[in-house]
């Protein structure tokens, strides 16, 4: 039974562990901002081009409610608004990457555009340069 903990203490402090469950912690919260992007500011905007239509109220009906039986539908606006959610999550993922690719394109490029530092000299030349530097005082 150690040996179990053990081995499950070591799996969950490794690092791709932890970064996955920041990415997952991350992605929930993204996630929560786009629901709110497409809610309160793009359904609405689509909802004007529209004449008013609200997606998530289309619906075909196959049988109506009777009395206490519920009626049968297929809620294709649902279907609607998911693809709309699911196009706006694409392009601002892309455009995030698109971000990030650039940001370290520019960074990679000031690199390789900085001068390398020279190369420190060796233990046998800072000997000499002493000796050297020993020798002119002893001249002087």
């Amino acid at each position: 039974m150690k040996n179990f903990f053990d081995e499950f203490k070591k799996f969950i402090s490794r690092g791709n562990v932890v970064d996955m469950a920041v990415g997952v912690i991350v992605g929930s919260a993204f996630t929560a901002i786009v629901n709110s992007l497409v809610k309160d500011v793009v359904t609405p905007f689509i909802s004007v081009l529209t004449g008013g239509a609200d997606f998530t109220q289309m619906k075909y009906v196959i049988t109506p409610a009777v009395g206490e039986t519920p009626e049968v539908a297929i809620l294709y606006g649902n279907f609607i608004q998911a693809i709309i959610n699911f196009l706006i999550i694409a392009f601002v993922v892309f455009c995030m990457v698109k971000l990030i690719n650039n940001m370290r394109a520019k960074l990679e490029k000031q690199k390789e555009e900085a001068p390398a530092a020279p190369p420190k000299p060796s233990d046998e030349v800072l000997l000499l340069t002493e000796i050297r530097d020993l020798l002119k005082k002893k001249d002087k």
